[in-house]
This record gives C-alpha cells, structure tokens and sequence, in this order.
C-alpha cells in the first residue's frame, strides 16, 4: 500500500526527461494491424475474389459468431452504431411527439436518432461518480408521452440495470441499451446488449472490437424486434422490390464483416489487456500527490468494464491547461465531451438551460481521456502520469509500507512502440 510520507515531500519534478518516452499516442491503431496484416489482407481478398460485397456470407458468419460471444439469440449488422440506434427506435415504433430518456453526456448519435424520427430527447443527469446514467433523474423525468428510455453504457461500463430495468418495468417502457463502447462488458454476468430490449453497438476504428470503416450492429432477446430489424434495414424490403413497410439502407459490407471475423477471436484478449492497463494507471497515480488534483476511475463490482475510454476527472480549474501541457509533451489525449448534448445549438429549440443537469455540465468541464487502447506498454502508461504530475508540480510519495498484490490479471501482449494513427472523429 503507498501512503503519505509524514515529511514534506520535494517539489520538483517526479522524474527526468531522460526516464520519459517522448511521446504517448491517444491510439495506436497500427500496432493491431501490425500482427493481424496477413489475416486481414486474405480475408479482404476473399470477398473481392467472391465478388459478394453487401450483405454476403461473412455477415452472416459475422453475425452468429457475434451471437455466441454474447450469448444472444439474434445479432443484426447494420451500417454504423447511428445507423443501429436510428433502427431500433424505429422498431419500437418511436416517432412525431414522442419522448424518449437519454443522458446528455453521450456521443450525439443517441440524441440524434430520437430526433430524426420527430420525437423530442428528453436529457438526464448523470451519477458524478461513473458518468452514467442516473437512474432517479430517469424515473423523475418519465411522462405519458415517455415511448422508451436509452441508457449508455459509457466508456466501457455497463449503466445501473438493476435500478433502470424495475423502473421501465414499472412503466412499461422499452429499454434500448446504447452499447456502442461497451461490446464484453457484463452485468451480474450477462453481456450488455442483451439486459433490455434492443442492444446497439458501433464497429467504428476506435471501438474495441473496430472495423476497417463505418459499421454497426444490434442484438436482441425478442424475435418480433428481431424480424422487424432485419426486414427495416433493408428499406422494408421483403420479398425483393416489395416494401411492406419504410426502412432505410443500412447493410453491412462484407469486406467489413471479413476484417471483423478476423478481429473477434483477439477481443477478449484485448478487453483483458485494458483492464490491466487500467489497473496499472491506478497505481501509477497512487505513486503521486495526485489526490486533491485528479479523480481516477474505479472498477466495476457488479460486472466486467471493458475501458474503452479511460477518464480522469481534473479538480479543479486546470483540465484544459493541463491537456495543453501534455499535447507539448506529446501525449494524446482526448475530451469526452466538452458540450453537453442538452446544451449544444441545434438543441436550444428544445428549451435547456446550463444549470439543467449540473453533474453532467460539471464532468464536460472536468474530464480528460488518456491513452487505454490494448497494446499500451507500461512505460508509456508511466510517462503519462508523470507529464500529469510534472504539470502540478507533484511529489512522488514514499513507500512506507507495501501489502501483498492482488491476484494479477493475466498479462498482455505488448507489441512494438510506433506513433498511433486514427481518425480526427473519435466518437
């Protein structure tokens, strides 16, 4: 266990430049790549060679392998996690005046979908201490034009299902899991995705089980939502050129599933690799004077965090300041999410004020993501927290006394240091 020295602590810096690498990526989506390059390449060659590109047997084969990993009877791909939102709540049959529950500290594809349908997002406030979804904002926010609530399971953690699913039960609402980061997390042992009605999940490059483009799927228990999904997704289209309803266009492309297919077997490997990243950083941090300056994120009791993203929360004043010193120090980082979604300009018609939903507008301004991504090497790990506390001038702290360690989490595979590359959108 680290504890405080009872002496005042030096105040220069934690340690040399020389002892730091000289840059960090947020992402390193090239080092994945590095050790899958044939495997991709082949499977990419199969699908032009077969000359199915839409829809064609991997998506199949895609989807059924994803079905066993999450242990849900139906997986329906579609062409991007909006895209799985957006069919969802049409097949919930969401439209002109209804309202739906969503938090406001998301991505903007969860409020987005509501809106494209006519219906009006109605925004929650957040738990301070997990970023999601607070469940009593939830309840209190349910009216008689409520059509269904949207929890996000936020940055790789499952939301509060134990609290969420009694209080739709109570009102007969739908629940549409937004799972876009959260794919292997689990609740009490069931995966996400299959704790409510419908699960949406994006495949986006970022995502921890991420394509080679734009893709999405989604998952359910029921068959009615099942056959509405796939039938929606192909403008309602069955049999050929005749549309029983109004869909969209929103297939998978089968070069994409091939890619993914080829991911999947690595995605638990992965996912465990990120928790032991996890954990490293939150005893990296406890080697510093960080306490009074940054809130680092716990673990999940009740079910399995996948850590898509890793967010700290800075305390006081100096989030931005503190992200500008680390980008001269060449360590990516990100802000997941500088506006609320309550408070962004195409929502003023909808009436919100700042002072609306104050733990949500709080975490906009304090919260800062660093690096997480599998392959991340424990000396990169350490060269962040370092620059942090290079910033704030903070001591590293004596080592009094030291307890047995935890059982350890098998370890990861650390590849090769290289420069991340990923797209400016990181959703």
């Amino acid at each position: 266990m680290i504890r405080r020295s009872t002496e005042s602590a030096p105040t220069e810096s934690p340690r040399s430049d020389s002892d730091l690498l000289p840059a960090v990526p947020l992402l390193a989506l090239d080092r994945q790549y590095d050790v899958l390059r044939e495997a991709i390449r082949e499977a990419i060659n199969r699908v032009c060679d077969s000359g199915r590109f839409v829809l064609g047997p991997d998506v199949a084969e895609l989807e059924a392998e994803l079905a066993t990993a999450l242990d849900v009877p139906h997986v329906i791909s579609c062409a991007s996690g909006s895209d799985a939102l957006l069919l969802a709540l049409m097949a919930l049959d969401v439209g002109a005046g209804d309202e739906v529950i969503v938090p406001s500290y998301t991505f903007f594809a969860t409020a987005s979908a509501v809106t494209r349908l006519g219906a009006v997002p109605i925004f929650a406030d957040i738990d301070p201490a997990t970023y999601l979804v607070d469940p009593r904002d939830i309840e209190r926010k349910i009216s008689p034009k409520t059509k269904a609530i949207v929890p996000v399971h936020l940055f790789g953690r499952t939301a509060d299902m134990d609290a969420i699913k009694p209080i739709a039960d109570r009102a007969g609402l739908p629940i549409v899991e937004d799972a876009a980061q959260s794919i292997l997390s689990t609740w009490h042992g069931q995966c996400s995705g299959r704790l409510g009605d419908v699960g949406c999940f994006s495949f986006y490059p970022t995502k921890n089980l991420g394509g080679a483009g734009d893709g999405g799927f989604l998952t359910t228990t029921r068959d009615d939502i099942a056959k509405a999904l796939r039938l929606l997704r192909v403008h309602g289209m069955e049999p050929r050129y005749y549309h029983e309803v109004i869909g969209i266009n929103s297939r998978l492309d089968s070069i994409q599933a091939a890619v993914l297919r080829v991911k999947l077997p690595h995605l638990d490997a992965w996912t465990t690799a990120r928790q032991v990243n996890a954990a490293r950083y939150r005893e990296i941090f406890g080697e510093y004077d960080l306490a009074d300056r940054v809130a680092v994120p716990g673990d999940e009791s009740r079910g399995r965090h996948v850590w898509n993203q890793f967010v700290i929360r800075v305390l006081d004043d100096s989030r931005d300041q503190l992200r500008a010193h680390l980008a001269k120090r060449g360590v990516g980082t990100e802000i997941y999410y500088p506006v609320p979604l309550h408070l962004q300009k195409c929502f003023l018609h909808l009436g919100w004020a700042k002072g609306d939903l104050p733990e949500t507008e709080r975490a906009a301004e304090q919260t800062l993501a660093l690096p997480i991504f599998p392959e991340l090497e424990s000396a990169e790990q350490r060269t962040v927290v370092a620059r942090i506390a290079e910033f704030y001038n903070a001591a590293k702290l004596s080592r009094l006394q030291e307890e047995a360690p935890a059982a350890a989490l098998p370890p990861p595979h650390f590849l090769r240091r290289a420069v991340g590359k990923a797209d400016d959108v990181r959703c």
